[in-house]
């Protein structure tokens, strides 16, 4: 069972910056991805940022030039710096991983394993 283990999160104010850190269990970069998820009360999750099998990122337009994803694949780990954080950001913030082939910030329904989430919470 692979296993997901985010850390980071907390409180800021608006304009202020924080980093989560996933740590995978398993991961081989040149055939898994790794994501980043965030969920609004009574919404769905939706994709951040992931890195697919080739290594190429991906963003969701709300959050380009402002969030940036950096890898330490010796220690299986994946971080999501977040600069310039706004209200809107508030959110459960959920790592995920995709085991085999992947390309792309692919909907949540398609990723086989999540972590347990940390909260981000950003005041005006």
């Amino acid at each position: 069972q692979v296993q997901l283990v985010e850390s980071g999160g907390g409180s800021v104010q608006a304009g202020g910056s924080l980093r989560l850190s996933c740590a995978a269990s398993v991961y081989t970069p040149s055939r898994d991805c790794l994501g980043w998820f965030r969920q609004f009360p009574g919404k769905e999750r939706e994709g951040v940022a992931s890195i697919d099998s080739n290594g190429s990122t991906d963003y969701a337009d709300s959050v380009k030039g402002r969030f940036t994803l950096s890898q330490d694949n010796a220690k299986n780990t994946l971080s999501l710096q977040m600069n310039d954080l706004e209200p809107e950001d508030t959110a459960m913030y959920y790592c995920a991983g995709r085991w085999g082939y992947c390309t792309g910030l692919a909907p949540w329904i398609l990723w086989d394993s999540w972590g347990q989430g940390t909260q981000v919470t950003v005041s005006s």
